[in-house]
C-alpha cells in the first residue's frame, strides 16, 4: 500500500478566512488541499468556483485536489485546470461519456479522478482504469460536512483496491466521516488518501489533528480487506489496450499523469 496522505477539506474551514486556513493546513503538514465544488443541482448546496480555486492556488504550494460535485463537469474542466487544479475528480453518476471526460482531464495536464457515491457500484472502473489516477469513494452522501461514515462503503474501497492485482497503480481516496477512529479500517481496506474536514478544521490545532490521522492510519494492524458481500461484484480485470493500427508515424497516446 502507498504511504497514506491527508487532504484537509476546505469545505469545513472558516470561509471568512479561507486563504489563511489553506496556508495553515499546509504548514500543519497537509499533503493536498481538497476543494469541494458544488453546483446546487447534483448536490443541494452551492459552494465555490474557479475564482476561489485560483485564489487558493496563489497561496498554496501543495497540490489542489478539486472535487467537482456538479452536473456536466466536462464544461468546466479547462477553467478549473487554468485556475490551478492539480487533480480534477468527476462523478461517474453524471458522466455518460466518462472515458472521454477522464481523457480530457489528462489532456489538460491534470491528474484524473473518478468519484462514486455510497450507493454507486464501481463497475465502470475496468473500462477506464488506464485513464484514472485516483478513485474517490464517498463514504457519506455528498453535499454536507460533519456526517458519520457509512460502514458499507469500506467494502467498496476493498473492491477498488483489488484492481491493483491487475496492475492498476492509482490512489484510493475516502471522503466523509474520516477521523482517527475511522481512518484505520479505511486504510486496511485500501485507502491511501484521507479527506478530512471537521477532523482537521474543527480542531484548534491542525498539525495535531493531521498527526493523529496519520498515526491512526499507520497503526492500523494488517488484516484482510473488507469482506465481499453478495451485493458486491468484484471488478473485472483491466482490459489490455488495443494495439495501434499500422500507419506512418507514432500513434498519439495520452501521457500518463504523474503520481500524487
Amino acid at each position: 500500500m502507498n504511504e497514506v496522505k491527508v487532504a484537509p477539506s476546505l469545505l469545513a474551514a472558516d470561509f471568512a478566512r479561507l486563504g489563511e486556513a489553506a496556508q495553515e493546513a499546509e504548514a500543519a503538514g497537509a499533503d493536498l488541499l481538497h476543494i469541494d465544488v458544488m453546483d446546487g443541482h447534483f448536490v443541494p448546496p452551492i459552494t465555490v468556483g474557479q475564482q476561489v480555486v485560483a485564489a487558493i492556488r496563489r497561496l498554496a504550494r501543495i497540490p489542489l485536489d478539486v472535487h467537482l460535485m456538479v452536473a456536466n463537469p466536462e464544461r468546466h474542466l479547462a477553467s478549473f485546470r487554468e485556475a490551478g487544479a492539480d487533480i480534477i475528480t468527476v462523478h461517474a453518476e453524471v458522466c455518460p461519456h466518462l472515458h472521454r471526460v477522464l481523457g480530457a482531464i489528462r489532456d489538460l495536464g491534470a491528474r484524473a479522478g473518478v468519484a462514486f457515491n455510497p450507493a454507486t457500484a464501481p463497475d465502470v472502473l475496468p473500462y477506464v482504469a488506464d485513464l484514472v489516477d485516483l478513485v474517490l469513494v464517498m463514504t457519506v452522501n455528498p453535499g454536507y460536512g460533519g456526517q458519520a461514515l457509512i460502514p458499507a462503503t469500506l467494502q467498496k474501497v476493498a473492491q477498488v483496491s483489488r484492481l491493483r492485482e491487475q496492475g492498476w497503480a492509482g490512489e484510493i481516496e475516502v471522503d466523509g466521516g474520516i477521523t482517527p477512529d475511522t481512518a484505520p479500517p479505511a486504510c486496511r481496506a485500501g485507502a491511501t488518501i484521507l479527506v478530512a474536514g471537521t477532523a482537521v478544521f474543527g480542531t484548534p490545532d491542525y498539525a495535531a489533528a493531521i498527526r493523529a490521522l496519520r498515526a491512526s492510519a499507520c497503526a492500523a494492524p494488517p488484516g484482510p480487506a473488507a469482506p465481499r458481500t453478495r451485493a458486491s461484484t468484484p471488478p473485472a480485470a483491466v482490459p489490455p489496450r488495443p494495439a495501434a493500427p499500422p500507419g506512418p508515424g507514432s500513434p498519439r497516446t495520452r501521457a500518463s499523469a504523474p503520481g500524487i
